[in-house]
């Protein structure tokens, strides 16, 4: 399965470098803000020349993978409906200046494990977090590069995972299979791996001495 169409939740700075680097690998780009699309007409075409801003339902209706890029206490407007069996890419932060106080972060084992609460039947997949918006073109670099920069990506759903590491690939770095969804806290802000930059090699041995500290192994299955 091939994904053809992205299409991103969120149209600031994270979603609109998202959609550049997409459309630069040949996807189709639907960009959502909140409400009427016309709001967003000018951003989309000046940020993200060649997406189409459409309203949030039409993006995941229509979206292979969909790309959640909102601030995170704004999962809460999320429509599980819509999202219901779709591919879904978590690339949202926790960061207390901008989201606030959000008790459900704490009573949840991971960021990515407290949106899939509220959208129980999405495909979700964590990944596009540890990475500026602004390095995503920066960064990028053919396959094969030896400077290529290594991103993580976790998920509990095989298929979604195919299709996330596959995108991440095609947006210019070597992707890493994370294993479940839960190995996302290895990182979330203020790990090592949120705050470095890696090759694939030194990315995989963070990813095994953060789940080490907490008594696990790093596992696909």
């Amino acid at each position: 399965m091939s994904t053809q169409t992205i299409g991103i939740l969120g149209a600031g700075k994270v979603g609109t470098g998202v959609a550049r680097q997409a459309l630069l690998a040949g996807y189709r780009v639907l960009i959502a803000g909140s409400g009427d699309p016309k709001k967003i007409d000018l951003i989309v075409s000046v940020m993200a020349p060649g997406a189409v801003a459409v309203t949030a339902e039409q993006a995941m209706a229509e979206a292979d993978l969909v790309v959640l890029s909102v601030p995170l206490h704004k999962f809460r407007t999320l429509d599980p409906a819509g999202l219901n069996g779709k591919h879904v890419l978590d690339t949202m932060n926790y960061w207390r200046d901008t989201n606030g106080d959000m008790p459900e972060l704490a009573d949840a084992p991971s960021s990515s494990e407290m949106v899939l609460a509220h959208i129980p039947g999405a495909r979700l997949a964590k990944s596009l977090n540890h990475i500026g918006y602004h390095e995503l073109e920066l960064d990028a670099r053919a396959a094969g590069s030896a400077d290529r920069r290594a991103l993580a990506v976790s998920t509990d759903d095989d298929e979604t995972r195919a299709l996330a590491l596959e995108f991440v690939e095609r947006l210019g770095f070597d992707a890493v299979d994370a294993g479940p969804l839960r190995n996302g806290t290895a990182f979330e802000p203020d790990t090592p791996i949120f705050t470095g930059s890696y090759a694939a090699p030194a990315l995989e041995a963070e990813l095994l001495a953060h789940l080490a500290g907490r008594g696990e192994l790093v596992t696909a299955d």
